[in-house]
């Protein structure tokens, strides 16, 4: 590895361990302080997950494709990550977000999936839809986490936070950093 190579990964390095720490300090702003403030913190969230995951190979068209964050059930969180993510790169990859329906296979084109909302037909067939593909499954609710979703959101002493199934993220053949991981209020472990 050239003397180029390696500073460029520690400055990557040093780049995304500086943003999970502005995502993680802007978790422990209190959850309940409003509906737009907890939008922001989930769509950081979903910005900088991207930057801590690794998907497998096959898993975008080619080396220039975006990473693609799909939203379902959540157009004011859909709006605010827009927002957030204009003009922005995922480990060189443009961001684009995309708004899923509930149609068979919708969450198909996302590398990231926000199911939104409470839950039901409507999120299990998004979540069906995307079982064994390598999307990273978010959800902001229990029983969507227990469907199947990778990552879910949760409130803790009026602080936003998050879980990680690694069960779920070995079935969607994603890693997940050590850091991230460090970062989650609960990992629960893979299959034995």
């Amino acid at each position: 590895m050239t003397h180029r190579e390696l500073s460029r990964r520690q400055w990557l390095a040093q780049w995304l361990t500086r943003w999970l720490g502005i995502a993680l300090a802007a978790a422990t702003l209190p959850a309940r302080a409003g509906d737009e403030l907890e939008r922001q913190i989930k769509a950081a969230f979903l910005y900088r997950f991207g930057g801590f995951v690794e998907w497998p190979e096959g898993a975008f068209a080619r080396a220039d494709s975006p990473l693609v964050i799909g939203v379902f059930g959540a157009d004011a969180l859909a709006e605010q990550l827009e927002r957030l993510v204009a003009g922005r790169t995922v480990n060189g990859r443009i961001v684009q977000v995309q708004r899923l329906n509930a149609a068979p296979g919708a969450g198909r084109a996302a590398h990231i999936a926000f199911i939104g909302g409470a839950g039901g037909a409507a999120a299990q067939g998004l979540l069906d839809g995307c079982r064994a593909q390598p999307i990273l499954t978010v959800s902001d609710n229990g029983q969507v986490h227990g469907m199947g979703s990778v990552i879910n959101f949760l409130v803790v002493d009026e602080r936003l936070r998050f879980e990680v199934s690694l069960k779920a993220a070995a079935a969607a053949r994603l890693r997940i950093s050590a850091r991230l991981l460090a970062a989650a209020y609960r990992v629960q472990p893979g299959a034995a």
